[in-house]
């Protein structure tokens, strides 16, 4: 696997897609709570309709459920392979990726020697 093709898949993975997946994740664990919390609290209510409305909810709450698993297990599959990319680089060009890996951490060591040094004790 070449360099450009190991970044690609590594981009891809972390980009978006993970910025998407967080996102994903988070409003549907919200809207997971709302539902949960209206569902307790129209437990009590009667009626054809409130038990069409909570019969919507509980099916919505579901799919929600089932499509984050979803998202979750693409995220998982694709961090992996990206993982698998890395390692399969770095096996087939070991003296490459110690040279960038130097040079990262080169460039991290100025950068944070140049960093204003903050004082907490006052």
């Amino acid at each position: 696997m070449r360099m450009r093709d190991w970044a690609t898949a590594a981009a891809t993975t972390a980009g978006s897609d993970q910025f998407g997946v967080d996102k994903l994740r988070d409003d549907m664990r919200l809207l997971a709570g709302d539902l949960e919390q209206l569902l307790r609290a129209t437990a009590n209510q009667t009626g054809k309709q409130v038990a069409q409305v909570r019969a919507r909810a509980e099916e919505s709450l579901k799919l929600a459920r089932v499509r984050l698993a979803d998202a979750q297990e693409t995220a998982i599959a694709r961090t992996r392979a990206a993982g698998q990319a890395a390692d399969v680089y770095v096996r087939d060009n070991p003296w490459q990726a110690l040279a960038i890996a130097s040079a990262v951490g080169i460039a991290l060591g100025i950068a944070l020697s140049r960093a204003p040094f903050v004082d907490s004790s006052s």
